[in-house]
């Protein structure tokens, strides 16, 4: 098999436990590190320059590089550096030069262009068995330790992501709410842009818990969550439950007749759900009744983000207090209490 300008593949031992490519210019100097792999029952190939070894690393992508440090053209200096620019992200490949020049500078040049060692030429079978087994072991090492990286890093991620997910709905919980509503107040009072909450209550959810039981109810809740969530449109809109029965609804740059439109919609898709309710004094099925409040905050003073909030609330009460299963907005609750 060849490819490019390499010269010779041979594959030994398939299914061994590590694949070595020898990038070596040197008949002799090959030939005697091959026999040795052999004698190791190891699997490897052979590339005679630099650029061919180069094509060799991005075929085979081995377990351990043994390099000679001097060849014509392109030096194992530069092949290493080049070896370590192909590797991705998490990616460690072994390399080993192979070099007669054994000097302080060589060493340290070997290293900082991605080198882990050095053998001595002429190639002794034990150092050079001795130099494989460490680096198998540092391979090895390494290799777990980015497996509990991940493990972390996935534990941290559904950590974090169940840490602001209601338990029980799947939508966002009261915390990311409130850190959310909080954010979006900021940003609305910075550029001038207007923001509306929406406050939302299961109708008669008590009787409904009452004689039902708390399985269909918490049933029931998931439901009106995922009909909530579902009428969401926008990656700005947040959902969330904002305790017992009740959940609001943030929604950026909004203005009340875009407000009262979102609200309605999501009215109509909990209705639609069609659960049934028969101890219910607004419908026959499951309904929701939402207050809607809508600002154009003109400072981040909490004083403000308190009015919208108590806004929303006033204005789902005066829904209930209109007959449940209905939309009202802050300014029409305001002249119902008058």
């Amino acid at each position: 098999m060849e490819v490019g300008s390499i010269a010779r593949y041979r594959f030994l031992h398939p299914g061994t436990w590590m694949k070595v490519l020898l990038i070596e210019d040197t008949v002799t100097s090959a030939t005697i590190v091959c026999q040795l792999l052999d004698k190791m029952g190891l699997e490897w190939v052979h590339a005679r320059d630099g650029a061919s070894g180069i094509e060799a690393f991005k075929e085979v992508r081995p377990d351990l590089v043994l390099l000679d440090v001097i060849m014509p053209g392109m030096d194992g200096f530069e092949a290493a550096r080049r070896i370590r620019q192909l590797e991705k992200d998490g990616e460690w490949t072994p390399i080993i030069f192979l070099s007669a020049k054994t000097g302080d500078d060589d060493l340290e040049r070997g290293i900082a262009v991605g080198g882990d060692d050095y053998l001595a030429k002429p190639v002794s079978g034990a150092v050079l068995r001795a130099k494989i087994c460490a680096m198998q072991r540092i391979a090895q090492m390494r290799c777990s330790l980015l497996v509990l990286t991940r493990k972390l890093d996935d534990a941290n991620r559904e950590l974090t992501r169940l840490s602001s997910v209601d338990g029980l709905t799947g939508v966002a919980n009261r915390r990311v709410f409130d850190a959310t509503l909080l954010r979006e107040w900021r940003r609305s009072a910075r550029v001038g842009s207007t923001i509306s909450l929406l406050v939302i209550d299961v109708d008669c959810f008590k009787q409904f818990n009452d004689a039902y039981g708390h399985q269909v109810g918490d049933e029931c809740l998931k439901a009106v969550a995922r009909a909530l969530d579902g009428t969401s449109r926008r990656p700005a809109d947040l959902v969330a439950r904002y305790g017992g029965e009740e959940f609001a609804v943030v929604l950026p740059e909004t203005a009340e007749d875009g407000a009262r439109i979102v609200a309605e919609a999501m009215r109509e898709a909990v209705e639609s759900l069609g659960i049934t309710h028969r101890f219910s004094s607004a419908a026959r099925v499951v309904t929701v009744s939402v207050g809607v409040a809508t600002t154009r905050p003109e400072r981040c003073d909490e004083a403000g983000f308190a009015r919208l909030l108590k806004s929303a609330d006033e204005a789902l009460y005066g829904a209930k207090r209109a007959g449940r299963n209905r939309v009202l907005a802050a300014a029409a609750a305001a002249e119902m209490s008058l």
